[in-house]
This record gives structure tokens, C-alpha cells and sequence, in this order.
């Protein structure tokens, strides 16, 4: 948290070698969210070029008021939603349709489950209402609290809680439905 405050206040000075530090510390952690929303790997690094372009068009302007990481993955997720709704208006299908690369462990039967089982997850996700899919993955893949949610999002803790809760009942309700077919 202090390196943030120090590499913010170097920022607002215009050093590019803090903005630099910046992208490096949180790249792979947003990368992992806007992945987590998105599914297609050219519109996850298109988002997260995108925040990045516009953080920095703040340079000498931006005040940070909690976790710079907070911040970030929150106009990742912000991003995300939005790059949704357009293609739900669009009504277009997505052209890259593969998946994220998965490490294979036991052969090609344990990918193929694998590969499976993510696939009936992302789909799970993606019919999730953006509240609660963003909340689940601010949650659980940005290691946000839900303090931190709720503040970001101008919302209460209990919101947000009852926004993951009730995404996770609405993930297992879709997975044991998909699975016991």
C-alpha cells in the first residue's frame, strides 16, 4: 500500500518509470479478472490496454482514496461489462471461441475434462447478472474484500456479500443441473 501511494505521487509528477512499475505490478492479477469476465483473449488485453490509456491520460490529476489495485480491477471489470453489453447489442458471437490455455496434467482424458468442466463454468458465469459476476470475480480472483467492493462500487458491504452469495447459488444450481445430466 505505501509503494502504491509512493509510485502515485511519482506518477502525478509525470515519471513514466512509476507508471511503468504500475503495469508491471498489476498486469497479470487484471489480466486474470478481465479474463475471469471476458473469456476472449484479444478483448481481455484490448480492456486492459484501455484502463491503462486512461489511467494514464491522468497523469498529475489521479487521487488515489484506497487500494490502487482496488481502483484498477474495478475499471477492468467496468470495461468488461461494458465490451458485453456491446456484443449482446451487436448480437455478434464471438470470433475466437478457444478458451484459456489450461496446463495439461494427466493426459488427454484429464484435459478433455477439464476443458469441459471450464467450458459449463464460463457459461454458468456468463448468464450470472453482472452485479454478482463481477462481485464473485473482484472476490475471488483480485482477493478484494468485500469492504473494498462495496466502497468501489458505491454500494453496502451487505450488498456486495449478498451479491456473491447469491451468485453462488446460482453457479452450483447451474453446475449440478449441467452435471447430472
Amino acid at each position: 500500500m505505501l509503494e502504491d501511494k509512493v509510485l502515485v505521487w511519482r506518477f502525478n509528477r509525470g515519471d513514466t518509470a512509476a507508471f511503468c512499475r504500475i503495469y508491471e505490478k498489476y498486469r497479470d492479477r487484471l489480466l486474470k479478472v478481465a479474463a475471469a469476465l471476458l473469456n476472449d483473449r484479444t478483448d481481455v488485453e484490448d480492456v486492459l490496454h484501455d484502463v491503462f490509456v486512461d489511467f494514464a491520460r491522468r497523469t498529475g490529476r489521479f487521487q488515489l482514496r484506497g487500494s490502487l489495485q482496488g481502483y484498477l480491477a474495478i475499471c477492468v471489470a467496468n470495461r468488461a461489462r461494458d465490451r458485453n453489453r456491446a456484443q449482446q447489442r451487436r448480437g455478434t458471437e464471438r470470433l475466437d471461441a478457444a478458451r484459456p490455455m489450461r496446463c495439461p496434467e494427466a493426459g488427454p482424458q484429464h484435459a478433455a475434462l477439464n476443458r469441459e468442466l471450464m467450458q459449463q463454468m464460463d457459461e454458468a458465469m456468463a448468464r450470472l447478472p453482472d452485479e454478482q459476476r463481477e462481485t464473485i470475480v473482484l472476490h475471488l480472483q483480485s482477493k478484494m474484500r468485500f469492504r473494498e467492493i462495496a466502497k468501489l462500487k458505491g454500494i453496502s458491504v451487505n450488498t456486495a456479500q449478498s451479491r456473491y452469495r447469491y451468485g453462488l447459488d446460482k453457479l452450483r444450481s447451474a453446475l449440478n443441473g449441467e452435471l447430472k445430466k
